[in-house]
């Protein structure tokens, strides 16, 4: 059993220390102005670098306008050249399969001109599905997006 000695826990001699109750403030390592100076030479270096950067890059986009300026013509040109080249070759096409047809004559329909005109030697744009009516069905649908969503 229990012994029936008994011995109560004190205080250390001399007591204990006295209980810290007194604000104790942080370490400042910068004043409030030496703050303000290091936030605005911050923006003043970024904003520097910002200006170079955007600098470069108005550059380069000058560059690519310039250029894409100088070659705008003649992408239209070939643009028209392969336009004209797949007319003539729509309309070669249709020579040579109605060639046994009496009374054909090509870009009309028995001798009946399609469009009327005012002037008849005007060129008339084509819809997608005649100007690709001889090509592959391929061609036509990369040209018109079309998708056959099943």
């Amino acid at each position: 059993m229990a012994s029936s000695t008994f011995k109560q826990d004190m205080p250390p001699e001399g007591g204990y220390k006295p209980i810290p109750y007194k604000r104790i403030p942080a370490k400042t390592f910068f004043s409030g102005w030496a703050l303000i100076g290091g936030y605005l030479g911050m923006t003043a270096g970024a904003a520097y670098l910002y200006y170079l950067n955007c600098k470069a890059v108005h550059a380069r986009e000058l560059e690519a306008r310039s250029a894409s300026f100088a070659i705008y013509p003649m992408l239209l040109a070939e643009r028209d050249r392969a336009y004209l080249k797949q007319l003539r070759k729509n309309r070669e096409e249709e020579r040579e399969l109605m060639k046994n047809v009496e009374g054909w004559k090509v870009g009309t329909w028995y001798g009946e001109p399609i469009y009327k005109t005012e002037k008849p030697d005007t060129l008339q744009d084509q819809l997608y599905h005649e100007y690709y009516v001889h090509s592959s069905f391929k061609d036509y649908k990369k040209r018109a997006h079309l998708s056959l969503i099943s």
